[in-house]
């Protein structure tokens, strides 16, 4: 798509989203689409993926855990890891590396793919151990936006301090969760520029709620937690806008315009991106997720000790079984068996009996290479726009932003 294009499609969709009843969302002084394609890692959301959102003129989203899987040269210079502990401890600083440098890799690749249009953000997970020099890295090389959940980003304007202009955007799940961040940002003089409200319920991967038996409690669905979030900005006095992008189950026309009319400002999708032609994952990848169905997915507890939902691929049912069994098991490694602690806290590598007991980056890599034997395979709830097909961002953006003509009688 040449520039010239690509700059007219980003009109052209916005005039739909206009026509159809839907508000652009306002952020960071740009007026963009109301869509917001979520980070996916390990490497499902890069570059192309990214770049391609946003050339549209919506805000698209690089995943910066383990990016070096999407670099063959990176991945040749740390497979091989020599045991011992020093050893480990020197391919840990190597890997580590080698992630920050296709982090810087894929924002420069995606910001040309982007042709300067739209947004461009990082999603950095806060229970990852490289949270720190992840966010760090993405703002010194000009990322306009940092997302991060997985976790309370309390630290997050203390990261950013030295860049005044990058939007930062936590994600919560309840109104608790946004006057606790609120009430600590004002502390250190910064407010987050926008925060993404996701619904444990519907979305896929990690969910934001304590154990799997909450997943069902009203406080998260978007009727109780946009309204009362918004109550609680305005009666705090708070001096600036922060729209609140809803996620999570969110799949039509439909969808954007019942979150909107709650008050929140657009909404942010990751599976129907998934699986579009430009996701940055292997076509068996997009296979197994555009076929899946809700009876299909299973929740459990994750390696990161948090409620998650995925596809039942033939792995995490043999996994799930053996559940029980690798609990009781559950002991201290003395170093992590990749060589790098992906997680601060690991059900496995820390012995967290009642947690996962699995590599996460493993399966998650596997899931990335489309090994349905191996891989973990995270899923958002209800049915694509498009059901099984495979389809282009643009297509995916023209079905969201258009509003269904009613039947001829």
């Amino acid at each position: 798509m040449s520039q010239t294009t690509a700059a007219g499609t980003a009109d052209d969709l916005m005039a739909l989203a206009l026509g159809g009843g839907l508000s652009p969302l306002r952020l960071g002084g740009r007026t963009l689409l109301p869509v917001v394609q979520g980070g996916m890692g390990v490497g499902i959301s890069a570059h192309r993926l990214a770049g391609t959102v946003a050339a549209l003129g919506a805000v698209g989203t690089i995943s910066s855990v383990d990016l070096r899987r999407q670099h063959p040269d990176l991945m040749a210079r740390t497979r091989e890891l020599p045991p011992g502990e020093a050893a480990t401890a020197a391919a840990k600083r190597d890997i580590d590396a080698a992630n920050l440098e296709a982090l810087e890799r894929e924002i420069r690749t995606a910001r040309e793919l982007s042709g300067g249009r739209g947004l461009l953000a990082m999603n950095v997970m806060r229970a990852v151990s490289e949270y720190g020099p992840s966010v760090t890295r993405a703002l010194e090389c000009g990322i306009d936006a940092v997302v991060v959940g997985a976790g309370l980003p309390l630290d997050l304007p203390d990261l950013a301090q030295g860049h005044p202009d990058a939007l930062l955007l936590p994600i919560l799940s309840d109104a608790r969760g946004v006057q606790l961040l609120v009430r600590k940002w004002e502390r250190k003089k910064r407010l987050p520029d926008a925060i993404v409200i996701e619904h444990p319920r519907l979305a896929g991967g990690h969910l934001g709620a304590a154990k799997i038996a909450d997943l069902a409690d009203p406080r998260f669905d978007f009727e109780n937690v946009i309204p009362q979030s918004l109550a609680f900005l305005r009666s705090a006095g708070i001096d600036k806008d922060i729209p609140l992008i809803a996620a999570g189950g969110i799949r039509s026309h439909a969808d954007i315009a019942r979150v909107q009319a709650l008050g929140a400002a657009a909404v942010q999708l990751g599976t129907p991106f998934a699986v579009t032609v430009e996701s940055d994952a292997h076509a068996e990848f997009k296979r197994v997720l555009a076929e899946a169905r809700d009876e299909d997915m299973v929740e459990f507890t994750s390696v990161a000790g948090l409620p998650a939902r995925a596809v039942a691929t033939p792995w995490l049912r043999n996994y799930l079984k053996a559940e029980p069994r690798l609990q009781a098991k559950a002991h201290v490694k003395p170093r992590c068996t990749l060589a790098f602690d992906c997680l601060a806290q690991c059900g496995l590598r820390d012995g967290l009996e009642g947690w996962g007991q699995f590599c996460i980056d493993t399966q998650l890599a596997a899931a990335l290479r489309g090994d349905l034997k191996k891989g973990l395979f995270f899923r958002g709830v209800g049915a694509l726009p498009f059901g099984a097909q495979i389809r282009s961002v643009h297509d995916l953006m023209q079905r969201l932003l258009t509003q269904p003509q009613p039947a001829l009688a």
